[in-house]
């Protein structure tokens, strides 16, 4: 009865701590960019796209989530009760790395695109330069994301 719990405790933080991590990001970069806005509606847009980088995390650990409980058998309808904590142990172990890459990056990501709205308030044609820098932190998101799925692919 312990291995299922762990497997359902690892992906309910896989998924949880993504989101919030999304959440603080993206909120973190509506605050910037609502500053920005009241002066200089026209560029809605570019702050928009800013802000929505941070929100991927979550949809990562969504993926995460999905991955874990297909390799526990809850869309077959063959979930095994009596998983053994060492099975569960290893499906918690194999969705940390989403869980916490997810929570930190998406806050790391958000502080940047907080950043790079004030480039916007500077020299709007210079936006794209802190899409890219965005990017750099998105890379270590998709590299939580892969070691996690890589993991729970062989939990089992």
């Amino acid at each position: 009865m312990y291995g299922i719990f762990l497997a359902f405790l690892g992906a309910a933080l896989a998924v949880g701590l993504s989101c919030v991590g999304s959440a603080k990001g993206t909120g973190i970069v509506g605050e910037s960019a609502a500053g920005l806005l009241c002066e200089y509606p026209e560029h809605f847009s570019k702050c928009l796209i800013l802000q929505v980088l941070p929100g991927t995390q979550g949809l990562y650990g969504l993926v995460v989530w999905f991955f874990a409980l297909f390799t526990m058998g809850a869309f077959s309808g063959g979930i095994d009760l009596n998983m053994t904590a060492a099975a569960g142990a290893r499906i918690f172990a194999a969705c940390m790395p989403m869980a916490l890459g997810g929570l930190l990056s998406a806050i790391a990501q958000g502080r940047v695109a907080a950043a790079s709205v004030n480039v916007i308030a500077k020299k709007p044609n210079d936006w794209s330069k802190g899409i890219i820098m965005c990017g750099i932190v998105e890379f270590y998101a998709i590299l939580s994301l892969l070691a996690s799925i890589l993991l729970i692919m062989n939990a089992l």
